[in-house]
């Protein structure tokens, strides 16, 4: 698409995002009993919209080449996405349930569950592409450099006369095999010959020929009504059409045409950094001079009238408050002494609150307001401003529109001299506070001035401070610890697996089955939503997660083969996120002792920090908080992990893109309270549904040949692999389609058969 495409899908979404501002702030008071329902649909609604608003931006933003503009678009996605986060954390205390049922939303916003797909930005990993490429080189250069990849297994030598027996027993083993294969077909043969003499006496020659007539017609009428069939089906588009090579062609034609507006991308970043740095140097050359003059001129300006007023000279604002830049805000001498008076009294109560008298009438009302402003939305105002910055600079008729995508050089200038007014600014200060001591020990007389206190704090027990976490390896480098933690296989290479690949329909009937009081079953795809809610959008950005709800840890329970593992490795590449493994099994004999341990656990969330987005990862998580651990696995020690584990995770704050992500098949056998303490948000993994295992079988054959779906009748597979698991179904696919049946698919066709 051009250039022109993207800038009309911006200015429409836009349009929609200013209605959408029109509904903010959303009610943050819980609704009455009677009004659950309608406050759930109004939230389900705005989920979805701004759903939709995320999936134009991110279009928007990995296509756009004009970099202000993009700048702009990456601060309305982040924004988009961490309102998203904040709507899911609304909708779950309003139904009580992660998973929630949207389909009567989607009805009457005429939309499909294609709509309800969350997507994820790909700037993620295009800009974590360089960064995954290096982490894996490094990680197998470490493991050449200790010998593990070379490592080879040991072989046991048998004696000539074992290899002998051996060989001969396997080889007694085959011949007996095709000789029951071989006896078998001669059994068949003579059956069918007995039953073929004795119809021969029964059956005339008509009657043969009649019959012969009713299968070969049967046979030409169902070949043709297949046909058509197929013809119809690939006229509505329900089906992909026999010409593949025409649409492969296409899509590479529209890969490779993104790829070029990347590069452009890129180009033009580079042309914008340097303009950036060029006109930078600019403004500092040519307007600083006169910047530094106008400030110091205003400054003694305002010592002068000060002096006049009050009789000596004022305190000069500290850098906390932002400096002489109270100064410049257009305000009388009077207002700015009692604005600086007022900072000082707030920043002395915020010291010594806790032990200054306070009347109770006014506490109830700060606590009040406080708890407003922690349910406010934090990324409306980012919305807001970023919708108005858009009407002000991009929307006016009067902006150029820049056919060549190259920067605004007036903008870049407007940008940077604020910057350089805030550099010079500090330089300022320092000398301003130099003359105004000079001018005090001229003037009035006085060496220093004593700080005024205007309160006292009544003597009392201090306070308690918060102990900081001491660090066990000062001396240590980043490279020395990754390369133990890579060494003693706490950190491992995560497999490159999308969550496109997680493969599951939606909940079609979840509305109709909660009317009848039945709670649905969840979905694999609103499973992988979940997933990529509390897990991938989080780790993915550092914007959406020092504002977005805090969440520290997920656990995924269900049995065996739903994919478990395979969604913790997804979540590591699309956030492009380090994969640690604290498994029982993993941790075993590694760090002895108590001391060993707390290394340990420093260890891993000290690097965990250092190169996050980081995962880290518990399998059979249940071990850890066993209620009695069995007695083949005490030797494991399986609980030792579990005080640090919980202290450590508690430790992570907004801003460490760090998760916890357990996986277990067996919830049931540890202690309830532990586990939902450590992990705050438990998602099911549930065994596939009707429409989930249909997808799944279609996309297992069609990795072997989009033909070979056309041959088989996943009806009836679906129908009969009803109570298996995905990792099951994926196990017999594998084990049919081996290298010597894909070289028999020309002779002998797949097709699904049920053996007896």
């Amino acid at each position: 698409m051009s250039e022109g495409t993207y800038q009309r899908l911006w200015a429409a979404t836009h349009q929609t995002l200013g209605e959408l501002l029109l509904q903010e702030p959303f009610p943050t008071e819980p609704a009455p009993e009677r009004e659950q329902d309608s406050f759930f649909y109004k939230l389900a609604s705005l989920f979805l919209h701004y759903l939709a608003m995320m999936r134009r931006l991110d279009v928007i933003y990995d296509q756009m080449v004009q970099p202000q503009k993009r700048r702009l678009v990456r601060r309305l996605l982040d924004g988009v996405a961490g309102r998203l986060l904040e709507l899911k954390e609304e909708l779950v205390q309003a139904d009580l349930s992660e998973y929630h049922c949207l389909d009567h939303v989607l009805q009457d916003l005429k939309l499909t569950p294609a709509d309800l797909e969350i997507p994820i930005p790909k700037y993620f990993m295009l800009e974590q592409g360089k960064v995954l490429q290096d982490r894996e080189a490094l990680i197998e250069e470490i493991m050449d450099r200790l010998g593990r990849r070379r490592r080879k297994t040991v072989v046991k030598i048998l004696p000539p006369s074992e290899a002998i027996a051996m060989i001969q027993r396997a080889e007694r083993a085959r011949q007996g095999r095709l000789r029951a294969k071989f006896m078998r077909e001669i059994r068949k043969d003579v059956e069918r010959d007995q039953r073929m003499r004795e119809r021969k006496c029964e059956i005339d020659g008509n009657w043969a020929a009649l019959i012969i007539q009713k299968i070969w017609r049967g046979f030409l009428r169902r070949r043709k009504i297949k046909q058509e069939r197929m013809l119809e089906m690939k006229f509505i588009g329900m089906i992909p059409s026999s010409s593949e090579a025409e649409h492969s062609v296409i899509m590479n034609r529209a890969q490779n045409r993104e790829e070029l507006r990347r590069q452009r991308q890129q180009e033009k970043e580079m042309e914008y950094q340097e303009a950036v740095v060029e006109i930078r140097q600019q403004v500092k050359v040519k307007e600083g001079p006169d910047m530094q003059e106008e400030m110091k001129k205003q400054i003694r300006q305002w010592f002068i009238e000060c002096h006049d007023l009050t009789g000596h000279f004022p305190e000069y604002p500290s850098d906390e408050i932002g400096g002489s830049s109270v100064i410049f805000s257009e305000k009388m001498p009077q207002q700015v002494k009692r604005e600086l008076d007022i900072i000082d009294e707030e920043n002395f109560r915020k010291k010594w609150g806790d032990k200054l008298p306070k009347k109770k009438e006014e506490e109830k009302p700060k606590k009040v307001e406080e708890d407003v402003e922690q349910k406010a939305s934090k990324f409306v105002p980012i919305l807001n401003e970023g919708h108005k910055e858009y009407h002000t600079r991009w929307a006016s008729p009067n902006v150029q529109t820049f056919p060549d995508q190259d920067f605004n050089p007036d903008m870049i200038r407007i940008a940077e001299k604020k910057e350089v007014e805030a550099e010079i600014r500090v330089q300022v200060d320092k000398l301003m506070r130099q003359e105004l001591q000079a001018l005090r020990l001229v003037v009035d007389k006085e060496i220093t001035r004593p700080q005024k206190t205007r309160f006292r704090a009544k003597k009392g027990k201090k306070g308690k401070k918060k102990r900081q976490e001491k660090d066990l390896t000062p001396d240590r480098t980043l490279h020395s610890l990754y390369e133990e933690l890579v060494a003693e296989g706490l950190i491992k290479k995560s497999e490159y697996v999308r969550l496109s690949d997680y493969i599951g329909d939606y909940l079609y009937l979840g509305s109709i089955l909660k009317l009848g009081n039945t709670e649905p079953m969840p979905s694999l795809f609103d499973l992988r939503q979940n997933v990529i809610l509390y897990g991938v959008l989080r780790l993915g950005s550092a914007e959406i997660h020092a504002l977005a709800p805090h969440v520290r840890s997920i656990l995924l329970a269900g049995p065996s083969g739903t994919g478990k593992k395979m969604l913790v490795n997804a979540v590591c590449t699309e956030a492009g996120a380090n994969l640690f493994d604290l498994s029982p099994e993993n941790i075993k004999g590694k760090y002895p002792g108590k001391a060993g341990l707390q290394l340990m656990m420093h260890m891993v969330f000290k690097v965990a920090r250092l190169i996050q987005p980081s995962v880290i990862w518990i399998g059979n998580a249940e071990k850890t908080f066993y209620k009695k651990v069995p007695k083949d696995e005490k030797r494991m020690e399986p609980k030792r992990i579990k005080k640090d584990l919980v202290k450590a995770v508690r430790q992570l704050q907004p801003g460490d893109r760090i998760m916890l992500i357990g996986t277990s098949n067996q919830p049931q056998v540890a202690d309830i309270n532990g586990l939902c303490k450590t992990y705050q948000r438990i998602l099911m993994v549930p065994q596939p549904d009707y429409a989930s295992r249909y997808l799944l079988w279609r996309h297992l054959i069609e990795s072997y040949g989009k033909f070979l779906v056309n041959r088989m009748d996943l009806t009836a597979l679906t129908k009969v692999s009803d109570g298996y698991t995905p990792g099951v179904i994926a196990m017999a696919v594998h084990s049919v389609m081996t290298e010597r049946r894909k070289i028999q698919l020309v002779s002998r066709p797949l097709k699904s058969q049920l053996v007896h």
